[in-house]
């Protein structure tokens, strides 16, 4: 994979992080939010952070990789 396509793939990922971020602010802010969607969310966010990591991780070596070429 390419360095552009591990960052496209972080930027994707960083999309969804918000998604389910905005998900979770609006469930703390209305009355009688669920406890167990919340921690999905937060499980979600987790799993999230891994894989924007990962593919920030491909991407440096990517780049890495091009520069000694």
């Amino acid at each position: 994979m390419s360095t552009d396509e591990s960052l496209t793939r972080a930027e994707e990922l960083l999309a969804r992080v918000e998604a389910v971020r905005a998900e979770l602010e609006q469930l703390s802010e209305g009355e009688g939010g669920s406890p167990g969607r919340a921690i999905e969310l937060l499980g979600e966010l987790s799993e999230l952070a891994k894989a924007v990591e990962e593919e920030l991780t491909r991407a440096q070596r990517a780049a890495e990789a091009d520069a000694q070429s």
